[in-house]
């Protein structure tokens, strides 16, 4: 903005100089010419008294002389002949350096008015003057540097003029912009931090009213988004504090079970459900105290939340003859990742596939690292089943696998845990001839690209490998 408001300020001022300074140019060259012709006008009226008193050249050669224009040999006199009383003829008399044609000076004598005939050097001023016996023709010569006197520099003045003019404006335009352009840039760098999670960023309320407008409807639209989430928080602690009073009665239901395998898994998933409401209660409570990027602080080992999930699915998995593998996760992997989120979208992951898929389906879990330095832990979740017919369609929220029971937001979860850090989900089909999950997580902030893609056709190679060795 600040730059088209300096350009348009420079085309203008510059057609506004230009509609004003040609003019102004060539009048001052004619105001110089009718100058330079009115001083010869001057000179020529000058010899015309001497013309009349007398004829004789030396009379006449002397008033040429006593002028100045006559001392430099600019001006000549041209007399006529003359038919004398006793009828004897004189000749004509000329007298000083005469440059004019000789038909201009009968043209001259002929018309009876001034005339300008340009001569090498200039140009001379032919002026009739009546005398006895005819009429004398006064020509006074005007050089070249004479009619274009002081045109040069009135140019360079008018140039100079012009050009600070231009400069002026663009200075001012560019002062008037950098006070329209400061003001936007403030807000659209509030309206980025606040895209980036910075719900305490504000716009200074001045500036152009148009501006300051965007900037108090700006602060008024943060204030009420801060609210919302706000709102949005204290409904979601209401609402998982609501499920207390079902848990307790299913622990207490649950504690009298009896001994037994079966009596210790539902004991444990009460446990533990109980304690992920605890978490959503005091997550949705304290997150309004956290600075904004608290939570992205926070980070996991993502082998052990894998192992730990693939231990509390293996028994569903053993009680519904699935073959379950795990691999990847000898070794630490730290991830970017909340350990609570993380394990919510592994959960979502395995929930899919027992949830989408016959009993006894076989399904992997592989994760990995390239080590410390690598830039990226990639989770792998395959199936055995049938797959998914519109894999684009599955990871838009709410839509789901279109199954039974299928709400959309499991796989919605996962996309946004792996966004989070700078990651994405994709499906495909698996090396076991189902649906292929594969959740990119950055550790550097990297995006995914090729390195991506090879490490996840190593990963394919090394699940059929697996199951060619375990056919075998």
């Amino acid at each position: 903005m600040r730059w088209a408001l300096v350009k348009v300020c420079l085309a203008v001022t510059a057609m506004v100089v230009v509609a004003f300074a040609v003019p102004l140019a060539l009048v001052v060259k004619e105001t110089a010419r009718d100058r330079a012709f009115a001083g010869a006008e001057r000179r020529a009226s000058a010899i015309g008294p001497a013309l009349a008193i007398t004829r004789d050249r030396r009379q006449l050669q002397r008033a040429v002389a006593i002028t100045q224009a006559g001392a430099e040999g600019r001006v000549a006199v041209h007399v006529p002949a003359e038919t004398g009383k006793n009828g004897a003829r004189s000749g004509p008399i000329r007298v000083g350096h005469s440059r004019a044609p000789r038909a201009r000076l009968a043209a001259a004598r002929r018309l009876g008015r001034a005339t300008t005939v340009e001569v090498g050097g200039g140009y001379t001023l032919l002026r009739p003057t009546a005398v006895t016996g005819g009429v004398a023709v006064i020509e006074v010569f005007v050089p070249d540097d004479e009619v274009t006197h002081g045109v040069a520099t009135s140019w360079i003045v008018l140039a100079g003029v012009g050009l600070a003019l231009i400069v002026g404006s663009v200075a001012v335009a560019d002062r008037l912009g950098t006070r329209m352009v400061r003001p936007a840039e403030r807000l659209a760098g509030a309206a980025h931090d606040l895209g980036e999670g910075q719900l305490d960023v504000r716009v200074p309320e001045e500036g152009p009213t148009e501006l300051r407008s965007a900037a108090t409807a700006f602060n008024s639209m943060a204030d009420h988004v801060v609210q919302l989430l706000a709102n949005e928080r204290e409904l979601a602690a209401d609402l998982s504090h609501r499920l207390r009073t079902p848990l307790t009665v299913l622990r207490l239901n649950a504690a009298s079970l009896g001994e037994g395998d079966t009596a210790e898994q539902t004991r444990a998933a009460v446990a533990q459900l109980e304690g992920e409401v605890d978490t959503i209660i005091a997550t949705a409570r304290e997150q309004k105290a956290l600075a904004p990027h608290a939570a992205s602080s926070a980070t996991c080992d993502a082998a052990e939340v894998v192992r730990e999930r693939m231990a509390f699915w293996s028994a569903l998995a053993e009680d519904e003859s699935r073959e379950a593998r795990v691999a990847g996760v000898e070794r630490p992997v730290r991830v970017p990742v909340a350990r609570a989120e993380l394990a919510a979208a592994v959960d979502a992951l395995l929930g899919n596939v027992f949830r989408h898929t016959p009993e006894g389906t076989a399904f992997a879990v592989d994760l990995h690292s390239g080590g410390p330095a690598s830039e990226a832990a990639i989770l792998l979740v395959s199936d055995a089943g049938s797959g998914i017919t519109d894999p684009d369609a599955a990871l838009r929220r709410g839509h789901g696998h279109g199954g039974p029971g299928s709400t959309g937001l499991g796989l919605d979860i996962v996309r946004r845990v792996a966004e989070s850090t700078g990651g994405d989900v994709r499906l495909g089909r698996s090396v076991l001839g189902g649906t292929e999950v594969r959740v990119w997580l950055a550790l550097r902030g990297a995006a995914p690209g090729d390195g991506a893609r090879r490490v996840s056709h190593r990963l394919r190679r090394g699940a059929r490998r697996a199951r060619l060795a375990r056919r075998a």
